[in-house]
């Protein structure tokens, strides 16, 4: 009975101090944004491979974007989508879409994520939840702080044109490229490879 009783103590004990962390309005989910709104620009640095480099959204003007947001580095579900992307990471390339993933781990974490998995593609460094706050995608766990898996795809003038709130983390990559269309290339770029500037002038007739 007294082995009970302190059972019965230590848990509410517990639920005490985890109920004002859940209730906390600074952990609240912020909404989501929705398809046709402009992607909010961010500024931060991107691990790809080992190496630590700055990055803003406005770096790929002119490219379809996949922004995907995950909750943590080396879990498995995080593991299985990283390694999705991955695997269609060629196609992605092809299609000139660019792939970005943002957590809120560390340099060092990401690039010992990045090393043990072969991930082709850079992870974006969120530290301070910004770029999660500004998309709606901090505190998807609120007791351990970290991101809800979400993704965003964002269009060639920075705007959203789709949204996945709900991803299963196996399948997702592959579901982006059978939706998706491939970037767009510029009209001055089409019109550049429609009519080619002349690599110099004709020989003389001899």
């Amino acid at each position: 009975m007294k082995m009970t009783l302190t059972v019965i103590g230590i848990l509410l004990i517990i639920g005490a101090a985890i109920i004002p962390l859940l209730m906390k309005p600074g952990v609240a989910r912020a909404a989501l944004l929705k398809e046709g709104e402009s992607a909010p620009q961010f500024s931060t640095e991107m691990v790809q491979g080992d190496q630590v480099q700055p990055v803003k959204l406005s770096d790929f003007r002119g490219k379809k974007v996949i922004l995907y947001f995950y909750p943590k580095d080396n879990t498995p579900g995080c593991t299985k989508e990283a390694c999705a992307f991955r695997d269609g990471y060629a196609r992605y390339r092809q299609a000139g879409i660019v792939v970005l993933g943002c957590s809120v781990q560390s340099a060092d974490s990401h690039k010992a994520f990045i090393k043990k998995y072969s991930i082709p593609f850079p992870l974006l460094l969120d530290p301070d939840k910004k770029i999660a706050s500004a998309y709606g995608a901090a505190n998807g766990i609120p007791i351990l702080g970290l991101d809800r898996r979400i993704t965003y795809v964002i269009d060639e003038q920075g705007r959203i044109i789709k949204v996945y709130p709900k991803v299963d983390p196996g399948l997702h990559a592959t579901q982006i490229l059978n939706e998706i269309k491939p970037t767009q290339p510029s009209p001055a770029a089409s019109q550049a490879a429609t009519n080619p500037a002349p690599s110099g002038q004709p020989k003389a007739a001899e």
